[in-house]
């Protein structure tokens, strides 16, 4: 059990305040996206002893990930938890099954595209499920509207130019005209994106007010980009604290706007199409994406009426816990490598080791043979484990 030193990522859709208030730190005035916490080999948190995690289970990947969990996962860590802190819109992006991932892998590492080149899409050979869980209002726009529901937003709109998504719509070819916008150059993207905007700025209706809002937004922030139209065909969601969004494999998504606690396979694996100035590949992006219409993307925890929710997604690699401590000491019974991370309050985190305090914006790390989890104080922390 140790206390980590974490990474932030100045990624430039970052926010400047969000991650430092969490800390309690002064502001530098650059943007400060995401904090990691785990073992992935770009920016591994680093260990009490002054190692680094990915060292520590490269060195010994059985006494620090438990025998069950190394073999399971070949040896890798099989989580990243991060803090996400977004004030301008990620990109519209998708994530590759684990076959996908081992094919794609493979495929670039044979046509020899350097691991770390911009141009690369599979760092890694492992997918990329991922878990969002607000920590305050939170905008997304996540997995496709059924079509019937955009459908009646393109109308409620009125924009001509934009009938040919309706018609396609209702014909049932949603995978068909996404391929098709997303493969538009800028010059023929641009006159649609300005009729969307257009139309959004003269919306006076209620029923599609977050969509139109959104759109508003991200056609004058990117007004010759395909991903806009992508957009309109995206669930758009607003979070309240604590609720969460859940990504598997071929889900599209963008985050827009929120901080939020964050957990992924130990993957760097990104399928871009679009409010990016990253590397796009349309192709590949259509070639992962699930087209299923996505009715309820909202993801809430469970509880049996205690102080621990978990946030059920079924998901090999991670399972993530949030514990509301009100001064009773709460057992948790994750299993295998753990990491625990304190929201607000101050918490102390034992197992059969000397307690830990932990502080807002800290986290420690538990191997996986140590035993269960105790944690005692006043505040809110995630516990993020394999089960």
């Amino acid at each position: 059990m140790s206390l980590l030193q974490n990474s932030v990522r100045d990624y430039a859709w970052g926010s400047t305040t969000a991650i430092p208030s969490l800390l309690g730190v002064e502001t530098d005035g650059r943007p400060q996206a995401e904090l990691w916490m785990g073992a992935h080999e770009s920016a591994p948190s680093v260990l009490a002893d002054g190692g680094s995690l990915y060292d520590a289970v490269t060195a010994d990947p059985v006494a620090v990930l438990g025998p069950e969990v190394a073999e399971r996962f070949e040896r890798r860590f099989p989580f990243l938890a991060k803090i996400l802190a977004a004030a301008q819109p990620l990109s519209i992006q998708a994530h590759p099954s684990p076959e996908q991932a081992v094919e794609g892998f493979a495929r670039e590492d044979a046509d020899g595209v350097p691991r770390d080149a911009p141009e690369r899409n599979y760092r890694d050979a492992w997918p990329k499920p991922e878990i969002l869980v607000a920590l305050g209002p939170f905008d997304a726009l996540v997995g496709f509207r059924p079509p019937a529901q955009t459908v009646a937003l393109i109308e409620a709109l009125a924009v001509p130019a934009l009938d040919f998504l309706a018609a396609a719509l209702r014909d049932n070819r949603l995978a068909e005209v996404f391929a098709e916008v997303m493969s538009m150059d800028r010059d023929a993207i641009r006159p649609l994106v300005l009729a969307l905007g257009e139309a959004c700025s003269k919306y006076a209706g209620t029923t599609f007010e977050l969509e139109v809002e959104s759109l508003d937004r991200l056609a004058q922030d990117f007004p010759d980009d395909p991903g806009v139209l992508a957009a309109l065909l995206l669930n758009r969601v607003r979070l309240a604290r604590f609720e969460s969004v859940y990504l598997p494999a071929g889900n599209v998504h963008a985050y827009l706007s929120g901080t939020g606690f964050e957990v992924m396979a130990n993957s760097d694996n990104v399928l871009r199409g679009g409010l990016t100035r990253k590397h796009i590949d349309v192709a590949e992006l259509v070639s992962v994406v699930d087209f299923t219409p996505l009715e309820d993307p909202v993801l809430r925890g469970s509880s049996d009426g205690g102080p621990v929710t978990t946030y059920q997604t079924g998901c090999e690699y991670f399972t993530v816990r949030r514990v509301d401590l009100t001064g009773d000491e709460v057992t948790v019974d994750a299993v295998g490598p753990r990491i625990v991370a304190c929201l607000d309050g101050q918490i102390e985190l034992g197992t059969d080791a000397e307690p830990l305090p932990l502080a807002p914006g800290s986290s420690a790390f538990v191997a996986g043979p140590e035993g269960p989890c105790r944690l005692r104080g006043a505040g809110t922390a995630f516990v993020v484990s394999v089960t």
